[in-house]
């Protein structure tokens, strides 16, 4: 009876977040085909090209908001319990508050590691695919940065022509072995410049050891500078901010080349934060479960779902911004980047343990 109790719950907590997740992706492709369309609406495409961009984008949107998936999921299946009487069943077998809430729990931090090693490599995958066809339609590029395995690479426009510039290590603020190639109008090389190292902390790059190749009439003309200023629309900051986006990057990828990407010029801050944040997923599951099983199991009384709807959706606002303030508070600083994918984490656990101890004694 123990063993058909168990594959109750489990069967029907998971057919909730089934159906939580399938509403959550209905509303996405609403949304987001809006926005795709808007991106396409002066484009000679179908709708079939925007329907597939969606398709591409709205897996890795839900993995984002699983935990939020997780506690409305929890939420419903826990109030669905208590109205049916099926909560007052369980505990005449044995299952107290706080054995519904470890089952419910430990099971969403396990689903946390499959989504982590089976369903985000997926999405990752998908996001890539979305963000490289998506740059094709792209009207206004004029300014472009790539990575790779072999460094960095950046084209600019210029008011006569334009530049590539690649380097093939970044650190921190330096590029190392920089070469720059300025090409007219009619895409002939002007001039080359080898650099041993750029320093990039402003707009007005500093190249140091620099050896200039100028070709002028079908000539070559070198000269070596001990340091030479070039001015760039890119910075370190800049630069940084365009390789934000983990999206494009699974949870593995980042595990198992952690140190190769450090070496091609990605910030270990952030790094350390996206892998922190995926880290925490299984974790946050775990504690929103937590939450729901605090406002829902409080009682064994029958009540309105309305008032608990309402609640769960202002729960959901203030972890959303507590979570967003914490991430704000590592990118300005005032704590490390690691740290702010956690503190939410352990805030709202420390929280919730007070009161999963409160309604075990229900």
């Amino acid at each position: 009876m123990i063993t058909v109790l168990f594959r109750y719950l489990l069967s029907g907590y998971f057919k909730t977040i089934f159906k939580v997740v399938l509403i959550t992706y209905c509303f996405g492709v609403i949304f987001n085909l809006f926005e795709e369309i808007e991106f396409f609406k002066n484009l000679d495409v179908t709708l079939l090209k925007p329907l597939i961009f969606t398709s591409l984008f709205i897996p890795s949107m839900i993995i984002k908001l699983m935990p939020f998936i997780i506690f409305v999921s929890g939420m419903w299946f826990l109030l669905d319990l208590r109205n049916s009487s099926d909560l007052l069943t369980l505990k005449v077998y044995g299952y107290s508050n706080f054995k519904i809430f470890f089952i419910l729990a430990f099971s969403s931090f396990i689903f946390g590691w499959i989504i982590l090693f089976a369903f985000n490599p997926i999405t990752s995958s998908m996001m890539k695919i979305y963000e490289q066809n998506k740059s094709k339609y792209a009207r206004d590029i004029d300014h472009l940065v790539s990575m790779n395995k072999n460094g960095l690479w950046i084209k600019e426009n210029l008011n006569k022509g334009y530049r590539i510039i690649t380097s093939d290590e970044t650190t921190d603020k330096t590029l190392k072995n920089l070469i720059i190639f300025n090409f007219n109008n009619d895409g002939e090389l002007t001039r080359k410049i080898y650099s041993k190292s750029a320093d990039i902390s402003n707009n007005n790059w500093e190249l140091s050891e620099v050896t200039i190749h100028n070709v002028e009439n079908g000539l070559v003309i070198d000269t070596k500078e001990k340091n030479l200023k070039i001015f760039s629309t890119y910075d370190h900051k800049k630069i940084n901010s365009l390789f934000k986006n983990f999206e494009t990057m699974s949870f593995l990828d980042l595990a198992i080349n952690y140190k190769s990407l450090q070496k091609k010029g990605y910030n270990k801050a952030y790094l350390d934060q996206n892998l922190n944040s995926m880290l925490s997923m299984p974790f946050f599951l775990f504690i929103m479960i937590a939450l729901s099983s605090i406002l829902t199991m409080n009682t064994l009384k029958k009540s309105n779902s309305f008032s608990f709807i309402v609640v769960g959706l202002i729960a959901c606002v203030v972890v959303y911004y507590f979570k967003d303030l914490s991430l704000a508070l590592g990118q300005t600083n005032r704590i490390s980047l690691s740290l702010s994918a956690w503190i939410p984490i352990i805030t709202i656990g420390l929280f919730s343990s007070v009161g999963i101890l409160q309604i075990n004694e229900k």
